[in-house]
């Protein structure tokens, strides 16, 4: 198991579900990782992304002005497996000479990372190679029956998207 630091590419709309998703992609490389996300979360990063701030603290705001009122830095966080479609992280906070290890999904912990300037990291393994273009890709009119396939299928169209490709989140 490696960790791989990843930048946020994009955070865009998922034009099949409508849903938010954030586009992780490999800092020094060209692999990514796409997470579908709740709109609150999509609206928190979009703001810091945008360089807007909402008038009174937000919660992803609230808990960064917490984890430095308490004299804590986040160090990185990790985004370290996938789950049934649900992937999982942790925030790793610094305070004194205690670390903290702190569960979180994704799409919290991205936020909160953006605020504080601390670096993503994710497990090798979660990264998606960019796709050839001689892969072969099921049709739009083929849709599986099982909630995993469909997962995987809409991961493929999605690796086979330029970022750009995704509509823009606007909070």
């Amino acid at each position: 198991m490696g960790m791989i630091e990843v930048v946020v590419q994009n955070l865009g709309v998922d034009p099949t579900s409508n849903s938010p998703v954030v586009i992780l992609r490999e800092k020094d490389g060209h692999r990514f990782l796409p997470i579908w996300i709740g709109p609150a979360e999509a609206n928190a990063i979009a703001m810091k992304l945008q360089d807007k701030q909402a008038p009174r603290p937000m919660t992803h705001d609230l808990l960064t002005q917490v984890v430095t009122g308490l004299g804590g830095t986040l160090r990185r966080v990790f985004i370290k497996s996938v789950k049934e479609n649900t992937y999982y992280a942790e925030m790793v906070i610094d305070r004194d000479d205690h670390v903290f290890q702190v569960d979180a999904r994704p799409s919290d912990s991205i936020a909160i990372a953006l605020r504080l300037e601390a670096p993503i990291f994710t497990d090798d393994r979660l990264l998606s190679d960019p796709v050839e273009a001689d892969d072969v890709i099921p049709s739009d009119d083929v849709i599986p029956s099982d909630p995993a396939l469909n997962a995987e299928l809409l991961k493929q169209r999605l690796e086979k998207l330029d970022p750009q490709d995704f509509g823009r989140f606007n909070p």
